[in-house]
């Protein structure tokens, strides 16, 4: 098979066939776990029933009438694209977005790559000295992630299987309330769907850091926190009082001059995060909490929202 033909066969753009055929190579692959394996590996990454029974029934075994050769081609390299950055930590698309709804080979290959590099990641966890809680607790983000996902009618996933290869390759972890994803001279804060984002819970987790990073990564100079949201847009301060988690989060940072970021929609941002949904009208929305009827007035008032980035020292 030609790249042409997989892309045919794969109903995908050509050159994201050859971007995922340029970065993997002729790098190695590396296995799934086995089969039998599979559902206790599952459980450890937080994947609910319902997502793992979809998982379980589209295996790709040998000889699994589910799984085309542009599939397993797709499969293969894309392991070794995420592979050959381990240690990266940097956005990276795994591959093109498919027409899941053809089916669980379809539906969940970048979720069966995910489990093929559980064991390269924990290994290259174990190197840096990072205890298996740490570990698993950053990896469960898979199970969290599907959920959303379901949750949203299958409206998140392009976004979250580049999300993922953060964790897959080592470049993000989970230390308490707080997501920290390594970079050149900052910790990248991520905000997980995991309860209140109290003042506590946060300095916690950044306490956490401060130590983690310099023990396991020693040879990187971290200066500063960084977070590039649209929780630190000063809109919010129009809508929310001032005791607010969110307020007293956003007083944390000193915010870097407003540009519109190329390719990003702060106002889509808003209503994945917020509500979980991109296509549902916005009298439609649910008003359950402050934050969510400022969302909807703000966007009916014609307004839009701003994703912003902002840092204060490590």
């Amino acid at each position: 098979m030609d790249l042409d033909d997989i892309a045919a066969r794969l109903g995908v753009p050509v050159e994201d066939v050859e971007r995922v055929h340029r970065l993997a190579g002729d790098r190695p692959s590396a296995p799934l776990p086995a089969r039998s394996d599979a559902p206790a590996i599952l459980d450890r990454l937080a994947v609910r029933p319902d997502d793992a029974a979809e998982i379980m029934a589209g295996w790709p075994e040998p000889g699994s009438a589910l799984w085309t050769p542009e599939l397993r081609w797709l499969l293969d390299r894309t392991i070794a694209l995420v592979r050959a950055d381990l240690g990266g930590y940097g956005w990276l698309a795994p591959g093109p977005a498919l027409p899941r709804e053809r089916g669980p080979a379809w539906r969940h290959l970048y979720v069966y790559a995910y489990l093929a590099m559980v064991d390269i990641v924990t290994g290259y966890h174990r190197d840096h000295g990072i205890a298996d809680a740490v570990s698993w607790s950053t990896l469960a983000d898979l199970g969290r992630n599907l959920a959303i996902d379901r949750r949203m009618d299958r409206e998140g996933w392009p976004v979250m299987q580049s999300w993922l290869t953060l964790h897959a390759r080592g470049g993000l972890y989970e230390l308490g309330r707080l997501q920290h994803q390594r970079g050149d001279t900052a910790i990248d804060l991520h905000i997980p769907e995991s309860g209140p984002m109290t003042p506590e819970a946060v300095t916690a987790s950044l306490d956490e850091a401060r130590a983690f990073f310099p023990r396991h990564f020693p040879d990187e100079r971290y200066t500063a926190f960084a977070c590039g949201s649209w929780l630190l847009d000063p809109q919010l301060l129009e809508y929310l009082p001032e005791d607010s988690n969110i307020v007293r989060f956003q007083r944390r940072f000193e915010l870097e001059p407003y540009e519109e970021q190329e390719g990003l929609d702060a106002d889509v941002e808003v209503l994945r995060f917020a509500f979980r949904t991109l296509t549902t009208p916005l009298d439609q929305l649910p008003r359950r909490t402050v934050l969510q009827g400022a969302i909807v007035d703000h966007l009916k008032a014609g307004r839009h929202w701003h994703w912003r980035r902002g840092r204060f020292p490590f």
